[in-house]
């Protein structure tokens, strides 16, 4: 269906009145890049702009997902009593839209489990787990504007659901025809609320994952400050760090209002400085230890600890999944766990600092796909061989134990939180313990770029510069030697005399040049945002704690000199 045909299918169609005159006050560009295509699950799901048309979040296109994935379902579990879990955070229109998913569903006679307010996505995970659902939609856009918001699908296993099943459900969805085909009529019968019952036994695993309350009873007076950012986490994640034992937790009341708009923000994302600056404000004023923050949904969680001169710095994602494999393998080390068959996870853009680690304790360490599904994924292809301990992703996603299938920013705040004890019962900061991290291993400097290109004629330029880095490929970048290819579309890596196929991972678009020396840059199109980006990492050795600065800046420059190359 061509862009115009889609236009006048929503204008003569059954649509209502308000979206067919949202329509009619579009601009050109605007109508374009709500029409020009149909909304389809990337590494996040089904994500987008709200507003009316095929490309843009709201009721119809909602409904047509759930739809689909109603068809799916029962194609998938026939003759089966089906069972869906949902939940929302506080964006604009979450609680409406995940109403027309729980009456959508219903309509269609499924077991509807609806979170009766905003919950966090990790809670949908278990909550799909423990209640053996075939699957759940959590109501989301994550960090993304406040314009935004989406629909994450999960599977029976708490993961969000991957290849094949995404695009089997996107040609239900088209399989539906016209909107007259969407059950959007509910069943109430089938529609059973979630609450307090189902927060116990989440908080209650969470507990279950503290590998040493002795030091947290020791630093019960850690002075913590905790935003959600407006969202999900302010439900759970003070409580949850209370039942932990740590009794001086300081909230940002600001930022602890639900709250759509993100009135207190620029940006609801944790990777951002400027997102922290209250956070930061309040942990300067009390003289904290940590500093933590969630996204709107709390699946992510960026921290701020104090450096050797006692400021406040922002750790990155690697560094603070570094931060917690280090700290759990060696736990599991002493408690005489670790008999060989355990593992750890990341994705391929994601700090071979890892992969360090693990190899120091003799635990496998498994790469994935960018996009935390495909963790959820690598855990449950390995379910019966490995165990899995702990894994995370350099985009703030974090995941401890097995009993939720998605990146979990409450517990990860809870673990932080007892790292931080623990540290701060040996007399040092986490800061000092990242450091001695990269005596022992080496340096990793890591950097992202991204470049944002929106509506159709940004998402065709992108495609041109993936073809272009596969037709031209750098040979050298930033002085460096580019030593090896490794293309995840064409599944073919290659040292520009000889190419062989791997076929360890399911065909994405994804390069990434090996440079001498152990550095590596990622190349790839966001999967939730209009963006490329470019992912770069360089390792050197780090002898002594005094060569940070000198070494931290040379590899800055360095990576600064393979942008420019890039361009």
């Amino acid at each position: 269906m061509t862009t115009e045909q889609r236009i006048h299918t929503w204008l003569e169609g059954a649509y209502d009145e308000d979206t067919k005159a949202q329509i009619r006050a579009y601009d050109k560009t605007t109508l374009e890049d709500a029409f020009y295509k149909e909304l389809e699950f990337g590494t996040g799901g089904l994500r987008g702009i709200m507003g009316a048309g095929s490309n843009r979040v709201n009721k119809y296109t909602i409904g047509a997902a759930t739809q689909g994935l109603s068809n799916y379902l029962k194609k998938q579990f026939p003759n089966q009593a089906l069972r869906i879990a949902i939940a929302h955070d506080n964006r604009l229109n979450s609680r409406s839209l995940a109403q027309v998913v729980a009456h959508v569903f219903s309509a269609n006679d499924i077991e509807v489990f609806l979170f009766e307010d905003l919950r966090p996505t990790p809670e949908l995970s278990f909550a799909i787990r423990t209640l053996g659902c075939q699957s759940g939609v959590m109501l989301t856009a994550s960090h993304n504007p406040k314009e935004y918001n989406g629909y994450k699908a999960y599977w029976n296993d708490g993961g969000q659901i991957v290849a094949p099943h995404d695009k089997a459900i996107i040609a239900e969805v088209n399989a539906i025809g016209g909107i007259e085909n969407i059950k959007f009529e509910a069943n109430p019968q089938r529609i059973h609320s979630l609450g307090e019952e189902m927060d116990k036994r989440y908080l209650a695993q969470i507990k279950s994952l503290i590998v040493n309350p002795k030091v947290i009873q020791s630093q019960s007076d850690l002075k913590i400050v905790y935003s959600p950012l407006h969202g999900a986490g302010a439900m759970l994640v003070p409580r949850a760090l209370s039942e932990a034992g740590f009794n001086k937790v300081h909230v940002v009341e600001e930022q602890a209002v639900p709250d759509g708009n993100f009135s207190t923000l620029i940006y609801p994302n944790p990777e951002e400085k400027e997102a922290m600056t209250l956070a930061l404000r309040k942990a300067e004023s009390i003289d904290a230890d940590l500093v933590m923050a969630n996204d709107p949904d709390a699946d992510r969680v960026g921290i701020a600890v104090k450096n050797e001169k006692g400021d406040f710095v922002l750790l990155n994602g690697n560094q603070t999944v570094v931060l917690l494999v280090a700290y759990m393998l060696e736990a599991w080390q002493q408690a005489q766990k670790l008999n060989g068959k355990q593992m750890i996870i990341k994705t391929v853009v994601t700090t071979d600092l890892l992969t360090d680690i693990a190899d120091n304790y003799n635990v496998d360490c498994f790469e994935t796909l960018t996009g935390f599904k495909h963790i959820a994924a690598m855990i449950h292809q390995k379910e019966g061989k490995n165990e899995f301990i702990v894994g995370g992703e350099e985009s703030y996603g974090y995941l401890i134990g097995d009993a939720v299938r998605d990146k979990d920013g409450v517990a990860a705040c809870v673990l932080l939180a007892e790292l931080c004890a623990a540290a701060k019962a040996k007399g040092k900061t986490l800061y000092q313990q990242l450091l001695e991290t990269y005596i022992k291993y080496g340096f990793y400097k890591e950097d992202l770029y991204s470049l944002t290109l929106q509506g159709k004629q940004g998402a065709e330029k992108i495609q041109q510069m993936m073809q272009a880095f596969r037709t031209n490929p750098p040979h050298r970048l930033g002085g460096y030697k580019v030593v090896g290819i490794k293309d995840y579309e064409r599944q073919l890596e290659s040292d520009f005399t000889t190419e062989k196929p791997f076929q360890d991972f399911p065909k994405s678009n994804v390069l990434q040049f090996m440079l001498e020396g152990g550095g590596k840059v990622s190349v790839r199109p966001s999967g939730t945002e209009p963006k490329i980006k470019f992912y770069f990492s360089l390792k050197k050795t780090l002898k002594n704690i005094e060569d940070l600065e000198k070494t931290d800046a040379e590899l800055a420059q360095a990576i600064e000199a393979i942008k420019q190359d890039l361009c």
